[in-house]
């Protein structure tokens, strides 16, 4: 557990122990503003930036190029970001540790005329929906993409398919699904049902 995790966890714990009046008014503000600002130093890196990339200002925000966007999803360590250099060329940072890629990582190839945009997006864990890591940043930006292209290590368990498609399915991403069926009827004396 990293130590910002732990001390939001403290803080968390005085909060829950501390009495609900106006003596204690302000100590809670305080400590619920120490509490926001560290949920943002997990999500964003310490700063309030992506630290450690050169590129930090520019994060998960990636216009929209070619005719069609890629999203790489997967786990830490699958190989996202060497597939995005061997497809596009695009130099993506890979190493032998987890969360290499801090930030999406756009690149471009082109296929039979078509230009597509591939993006390298940084690995998800289990509860990322929820907000774990950077997830709702990941799968968020995972959304805008036209395919969504699920990144496995052929040495884990087939269950890692199975967990990313939950936590995209938790953000209300259909994966492998025809979309829900809605029937909108005009009522006689106005509205929809």
């Amino acid at each position: 557990m990293s130590a910002v995790q732990k001390q939001i966890e403290e803080i968390e714990a005085e909060m829950a122990r501390t009495q609900k009046n106006k003596a204690t008014n302000y100590h809670l503000g305080t400590l619920k503003a120490k509490l926001a600002k560290l949920r943002s130093e997990l999500i964003n890196g310490p700063g309030g930036k992506s630290a450690g990339t050169k590129n930090a200002e520019r994060g998960f925000d990636v216009t929209k190029s070619g005719d069609t966007r890629i999203g790489l999803v997967g786990f830490p360590s699958v190989g996202k970001s060497t597939l995005l250099t061997t497809l596009t060329g695009t130099r993506s940072e890979a190493a032998a540790y987890e969360f290499t890629t801090l930030t999406c990582i756009p690149g471009t190839m082109k296929y039979k005329g078509a230009r597509i945009q591939v993006l390298d997006l940084p690995g998800i864990i289990e509860g990322a929906a929820d907000g774990k890591g950077r997830g709702r940043q990941v799968i968020s930006t995972a959304r805008t993409c036209n395919m969504i292209l699920i990144v496995l290590d052929a040495g884990k368990p087939v269950t890692h398919k199975k967990i990313i498609e939950q936590e995209l399915f938790s953000f209300g991403i259909r994966i492998n699904q025809k979309p829900p069926e809605v029937k909108l009827i005009k009522k006689e004396k106005g509205g929809i049902g």
